[in-house]
């Protein structure tokens, strides 16, 4: 069987996983890898993922050297949760017909902050043939994906609330520093303000559900407040006081005229006590369910960007939804 050809933009903790998690797919062969850091350019991937597989091969500047070598089939793009700035990452590949499965967040329902960059690049990749897709945990799963599969055994469906606790003790260090640890409550309560910090997707997950369930929404309210620690605490990479900030409470809310139709419920922060993930659909049947412990991040937004390559694959061109590809699944060595 004929491997996927695959390189990797973005060399982040979230991407060097991304690498060795392909690297150990029968099905996968790993041609290249970019960063548009400077200080990673020309570092040799064997190095930085500690794999004897990928000798040979080093990080390029850029997409655009990566192919006058080689044409993969599909970028795995981990660099930036904004919509804007992945497409402009993608154009090289878009434009010859590369595919990309990415995780930036704002493109899991890209219509919402960036309308008119969603046709612009819809119409280029049905012009080439490459198709994007964004996937993940929350966005792409926990927040969306999951309720909306859910509603397939519901007659009717008078409402949606999902509610994620997370202990991001166990996270890696970006994650841990985007919900403020060790920051001073009223400046992180800024920054949360103007949306320079805190967990990117709420409103795309919201965006997405509401799609699904065929709801216009009339308003969509979102809360977010910093998460204050009652005493020290201490993690691999911070040191929090007490009445510092030890994480982040977003909540995001769909409405269609005085009805609330979707609730999205995130708390993310140090030493979270019972993490889960609830998801309560009130319809017929009502349906109440809960993953204890929740859905480790790290580990399955990797695995997400892996096992959604084949679907991607299978899929038609153009700037695709979660929602419209086949029914996610885990990739099995005989893919």
């Amino acid at each position: 069987m004929k491997k996927v050809k695959v390189a990797q933009f973005g060399l982040g903790p979230i991407g060097l996983e991304s690498l060795r998690l392909a690297a150990a797919q029968p099905w996968m062969e790993i041609v290249g890898a970019a960063d548009n850091d400077p200080a990673k350019a020309g570092r040799p991937l064997a190095e930085m993922t500690g794999l004897g597989s990928l000798d040979g091969l080093s990080v390029a500047p850029s997409l655009e050297e990566i192919f006058r070598d080689t044409q993969p089939d599909v970028i795995l793009h981990t660099a930036t949760s904004r919509a804007r700035a992945t497409l402009e990452q993608m154009r090289p590949a878009l434009e010859v017909g590369v595919s990309v499965a990415t995780t930036c967040e704002e493109l899991v329902f890209p219509r919402l902050r960036v309308p008119d960059l969603f046709e612009e690049y819809h119409a280029l990749c049905r012009h080439t043939g490459a198709r994007l897709v964004a996937t993940g945990v929350n966005p792409g799963f926990v927040m969306d994906l999951l309720p909306i599969g859910l509603t397939g055994v519901c007659r009717a469906v008078d409402h949606i609330r999902v509610e994620r606790v997370v202990n991001a003790t166990t996270r890696r260090r970006p994650l841990q520093a985007k919900i403020g640890s060790g920051q001073e409550a009223a400046a992180f309560r800024a920054k949360l303000q103007s949306g320079a910090a805190g967990h990117a997707g709420l409103r795309e997950s919201l965006a997405l559900v509401a799609h699904a369930m065929a709801w216009t929404l009339d308003e969509i309210r979102e809360q977010s407040e910093p998460v204050v620690a009652d005493r020290k605490l201490a993690t691999e990479f911070f040191t929090v006081a007490a009445g510092q900030v030890c994480g982040v409470h977003q909540r995001v809310v769909g409405s269609v005229g005085p009805v609330e139709k979707i609730s999205l419920e995130l708390r993310m922060y140090l030493e979270a006590l019972a993490p889960h993930d609830t998801i309560v659909i009130s319809g017929r049947p009502g349906l109440h369910v809960t993953i204890a412990g929740g859905v480790a991040g790290d580990d399955a937004t990797v695995a997400s960007l892996i096992n959604v390559v084949p679907r991607l694959l299978a899929a038609a061109p153009g700037l695709r939804l979660l929602t419209e590809l086949a029914v996610p699944s885990f990739v099995g060595p005989a893919a």
